[in-house]
């Protein structure tokens, strides 16, 4: 069975805010990786909306229920932004760490900390009140006792922080390690009921020694995928990843 790619469009806004021009739309973006086969459009709405912007996900979230996929919303777990989830309605709500001063998300949730166990406790139980049959998941690292947490917060799904295997495979540095983890964390997870996606970092080379193993359920990818696309176009980098999930090559 081919594993779900979900195709994060962020940085097209990071292109257009850079000129704080209408361009490169955004929907326009999503309009054609709905068309060339993506199962779902990933967003993340960040407290200082340095990419994404409020409208973007209404606009987007238009298209996507019109194409019959989900709308994966990313968050952090903060008022203004749930305020925003709890208006725009996504299928799917993937909560995430938040800080304005890094570059991008740099690890998953910190759920030992008791401060943030609650908040996260608290934050899915209004989404969940105010979005009716909202799936939820939680973007975690692949570690026994915070899985052991998610398992407490009954998530429609965990998505693993792929980050440090990603620049492990870049330098050629041995991913074996993050291999047998993501395969232990998965064995934790089996018979639970909650899913099993992967996200951040993955470049097509990257992405294939997961799909091997088959045990990824879900993959949402967005800063290489765009990035190709403007050397290649944003249809043939779609298909490019597609490609590998389907094991065509």
């Amino acid at each position: 069975m081919k594993a779900r790619l979900g195709v994060n469009i962020d940085h097209v806004a990071t292109l257009r805010q850079a000129r704080g021009e209408f361009y490169p739309r955004v929907t326009r973006a999503a309009e054609l990786v709905i068309a060339t086969g993506a199962d779902q459009i990933t967003m993340h709405l960040r407290e200082d909306r340095r990419h994404i912007q409020d409208q973007d996900m209404y606009d987007v979230h238009k298209l996507t229920k019109s194409a019959g996929i989900p709308l994966n919303f990313e968050m952090g777990a903060n008022e203004d932004i749930i305020d925003v989830a709890l208006k725009v309605k996504p299928e799917w709500i993937c909560l995430v760490p938040e800080k304005r001063e890094e570059k991008t998300t740099e690890g998953g949730l910190n759920l030992k900390d008791p401060n943030t166990f609650e908040r996260i406790e608290s934050c899915m139980a209004r989404l969940r009140t105010g979005i009716e049959n909202v799936k939820i998941s939680l973007f975690v690292e692949a570690e026994h006792e915070t899985i052991k947490l998610c398992q407490e917060l009954k998530p429609e799904a965990v998505e693993i922080h792929t980050g440090e295997y990603a620049k492990d495979f870049l330098e050629n540095k041995s991913i074996q390690k993050h291999l047998d983890t993501y395969k232990q964390t998965f064995l934790q997870l089996e018979n639970s009921g909650i899913g099993f996606h992967a996200g951040h970092g993955l470049t097509v080379e990257s992405l294939r020694p997961l799909v091997e193993q088959s045990l990824f359920i879900e993959y949402n990818i967005g800063h290489a995928l765009i990035s190709e696309s403007i050397f290649i176009g944003l249809e043939a980098s779609v298909k490019e990843y597609l490609d590998v999930l389907t094991k065509r090559t």
